[in-house]
């Protein structure tokens, strides 16, 4: 009994040996198996951690960029439809100065003409009622066109409406507001091309958000290297335009 015992106990021990040296063998295998591995990893990571850096950096100026671009697209467009909305206002406000200028003078005319039918039937009491009936700045050209002894002078211009410098008011203010409403319609008009300038580089930027996410799911260098690339590429192009428009 006492012979065996040994035998027994060396036998386990060859047999809890033998399970540890396999045990150890599988452990220094896998480290050899990751040793390469970790060495090829470790130059990766830290490359991918520096342009994950960059990316990161870049991603955060391109989301302000882009909100701040569609911003300004949106007040610039809103601007447009004030502009567009002040053209027609004052469009309108032309047009009804123009009518009224008009019969204005239409009626400065007719009485013109029942003056010239008093005067020659020598009714100077209806002349007289005529003349009062004239509007301030007709008055004066009628005034200044008797001046020119025009029932007598053939050469005297033709009626109060002829002499230089008449200007029926209401008439001059439809010029000056028709000015006013183009030169609004003008402003709108830029400002709906500088909106849409605007909403192109919101466009960009969102292009260039997508090279960025892109390239974070390349596992080549190369493809990782030339997606981000062209993203600094346009977000560069981007900002020089951005930088010459104007803001709102």
């Amino acid at each position: 009994m006492w012979m065996c015992q040994p035998r027994w106990v060396n036998a386990g021990s060859i047999r809890r040996t033998g399970g540890v040296m396999r045990e150890s063998e599988r452990t220094d295998l896998a480290s050899d198996d990751a040793a390469p591995a970790n060495d090829g990893a470790k130059p990766a990571t830290r490359w991918g951690a520096r342009l994950e850096v960059v990316e990161i950096v870049l991603l955060a100026l391109v989301t302000v960029l882009t909100a701040w671009s569609g911003f300004q697209g949106t007040k610039w467009g809103g601007r447009q439809s004030t502009l567009y909305g002040q053209a027609s206002t004052t469009r309108f406000a032309a047009d009804a100065a123009s009518t009224l200028g008009a019969q204005q003078l239409a009626f400065d005319g007719s009485l013109f003409t029942a003056w010239l039918q008093a005067e020659s039937a020598g009714d100077t009491a209806l002349q007289a009622q005529l003349v009062r009936r004239f509007t301030p700045e007709y008055r004066a050209a009628f005034d200044a066109w008797l001046k020119t002894d025009p029932l007598t002078d053939p050469s005297a211009p033709a009626g109060p409406g002829y002499m230089p410098g008449f200007q029926q008011p209401n008439l001059e203010h439809a010029e000056r507001l028709n000015d006013e409403a183009s030169a609004l319609f003008a402003q709108g008009t830029d400002a709906r091309e500088t909106a849409n300038k605007y909403v192109r580089d919101t466009v960009l930027f969102a292009s260039v958000l997508f090279l960025l996410g892109a390239s974070q799911r390349f596992r080549t260098r190369r493809l990782r290297l030339a997606s981000t690339v062209l993203a600094f590429a346009l977000f560069g192009y981007t900002i020089l335009t951005l930088v010459g428009l104007p803001r709102a």
